[in-house]
């Protein structure tokens, strides 16, 4: 059996709760159009996009989701859909209201995902006037061949101009999202992509393989993708590359300049609790009962928007039992490279150490993580193997 060097009792709830750091997500919903491999809750911007309309929405959201809450918020993050599509003022109205209600951080990071087709210098610096201080830019390729495939609306000189006009648009804090794994794609045109973005030296690259999610046109219509082998080659390449370049891999697919990780997304990574407005947003709240509960909201936008602020804009409320609560810690806190401390997992799900020594005594014992009275990571070996370690604690 599997045992920390103690089996010390978590703290009490309501000190749990207040040592949990509080994030807030915006989900703005539309798209100029939707991308065949996506599976987000997104849909086609209308011809008159209701921006006043939505945005009024989201404050009476915003206004129900800090029921019972007065923690500081530490993160915002903008996500969609395409947060650019909106204007800098209607961004300015939603931190408003976060800081009215609850009050931002100091040192509150504030991103806002773009997309190089829907954005222009003016607009960056309009949104770094309104307190914005993150962007992150959805390249995805800088492959002609492949945007095309992948249904994107922008070309790679529109890619590459975006991140020249975010940093004249006074963005310091900058990550670049790129995908491999491409139709089509070889080692030599995946660097092609790569290298370019490292010469422009974001602080942040988020570097993901393509998949095939369910209910896209790309999982009923699969495109030729590369092979296993070329799959992995890309990413050790890439990895080699990074490194070389001063970047650090902190989690699966997330790669950092020294002090430029994403605070927003390691606190979802780290099971901290985030306040989720907009239609189909999810939420995470330890409640002062120390009980763990999330929550989803009507996916629909124009539903929605007939019912933010209400109860029945909340379609869905979940409890976490104790498994649960050990699963999903572990599913994003395994991702990251230095793992899982002790005191940070009794803190925050309220479970003790001990057992979940021995829930993965198998994957302890065949050298996929490393365990002690600290902290659990996963091993060189592990790292390959994260979804069958997680099988063992499947609830």
């Amino acid at each position: 059996m599997a045992t920390a060097t103690d089996n010390a009792t978590p703290a009490p709830a309501v000190a749990r709760r207040e040592a949990v750091p509080l994030s807030a997500y915006v989900h703005l919903p539309w798209c100029v159009r939707k991308c065949p491999y996506c599976d987000f809750n997104s849909h086609r911007a209308p011809t008159d996009l209701p921006e006043e309309a939505y945005i009024d929405a989201l404050l009476a959201d915003w206004a129900l989701a800090c029921t019972q809450e007065n923690r500081t918020v530490d993160t915002v993050f903008f996500g969609g859909g395409t947060p650019s599509l909106f204007s800098a003022a209607a961004i300015g109205r939603i931190l408003t209201a976060i800081d009215d209600r609850l009050g931002l951080a100091a040192d509150c990071e504030i991103t806002l995902e773009a997309n190089p087709g829907t954005t222009e210098h003016a607009r960056f610096a309009d949104l770094r006037a309104v307190g914005v201080n993150r962007l992150s830019l959805g390249i995805q390729s800088l492959d002609e061949d492949c945007l095309r495939t992948l249904g994107r609306i922008h070309g790679a000189a529109e890619a590459l101009a975006a991140i020249d006009d975010a940093r004249a648009g006074g963005f310091d804090a900058l990550n670049c999202d790129l995908m491999f794994g491409l139709p089509g794609q070889d080692v030599e045109r995946a660097m092609r992509d790569l290298d370019p973005i490292i010469a422009r030296d974001p602080g942040h690259i988020s570097y993901y393989q393509l998949t095939l999610e369910p209910n896209t046109p790309f999982y009923r219509h699969p495109p030729a993708l590369p092979d296993e082998d070329t799959v992995v080659e890309i990413f050790e390449q890439a990895g080699k590359r990074l490194v070389a370049a001063g970047y650090a891999q902190y989690e699966v697919s997330a790669w950092a300049k020294g002090g430029a990780t994403c605070r927003h997304n390691d606190n979802y990574w780290r099971f901290g609790d985030y306040l989720g407005i907009g239609a189909g947003a999810h939420g995470k709240r330890t409640r002062a009962d120390g009980r763990i509960e999330r929550t989803a909201r009507q996916r629909w936008p124009t539903g929605y928007m007939s019912v933010a602020g209400r109860p029945a804009s909340i379609t869905e409320t979940r409890v976490l039992t104790a498994d649960d609560a050990r699963f999903e810690y572990l599913l994003n806190g395994l991702r990251r490279r230095a793992g899982v401390s002790r005191e940070e997992y009794e803190q925050r799900s309220g479970l003790c150490w001990a057992e979940l020594g021995d829930a993965l005594a198998t994957p302890i014992a065949r050298g996929l993580v490393a365990f002690d009275a600290r902290g659990l990571r996963a091993t060189d070996r592990g790292w390959r193997f994260l979804d069958t370690i997680l099988a063992e604690l499947l609830p």
